[in-house]
């Protein structure tokens, strides 16, 4: 009958303790990778906007400049207005051999507004990058 098993109440402040230290540090890297994830969403509308772009290109006769419109020249539909989409779409600097998109992260579930994705053509060369979240984009 004196047979006492169990845990003390200390060890289990103890460890609580330590499951919340450890939690505090994976959480921020965790929400990172979330962030960070969902830069396949621009990438992947960046396809589309760049074939509509390239397919606007050729009717225009090899020029750019009358294709920044998403909405209207293009012959798809905004990516930003799907209900789901976590970024907002330009297409600016258009010239006649090349053009810029920007994906900018919109405030759907916690996104800052700010960090955007870019991905630039020229008559050379395409280059990608990324600001606050998606900083590490090349």
């Amino acid at each position: 009958m004196n047979n006492k098993s169990g845990f003390t109440l200390l060890e289990i402040i103890i460890v609580i303790i330590i499951v919340g230290v450890l939690a505090s540090l994976a959480l921020p890297r965790f929400f990172a990778t979330v962030e960070y994830s969902r830069s396949t969403e621009a990438l992947a509308s960046f396809t589309a906007v760049r074939q509509a772009l390239e397919r606007c290109y050729l009717q225009r006769n090899g020029d750019y400049t009358a294709c920044t419109d998403i909405d209207n020249t293009l012959d798809i539909e905004n990516p930003g207005a799907s209900p789901n989409s976590h970024f907002s779409y330009v297409v600016d600097g258009a010239s006649a051999v090349g053009y810029t998109i920007t994906a900018t992260r919109n405030t759907r579930d916690n996104g800052d507004g700010s960090s955007t994705i870019v991905i630039s053509q020229d008559a050379t060369s395409v280059t990608r990058s990324g600001t606050g979240s998606f900083a590490g984009i090349q």
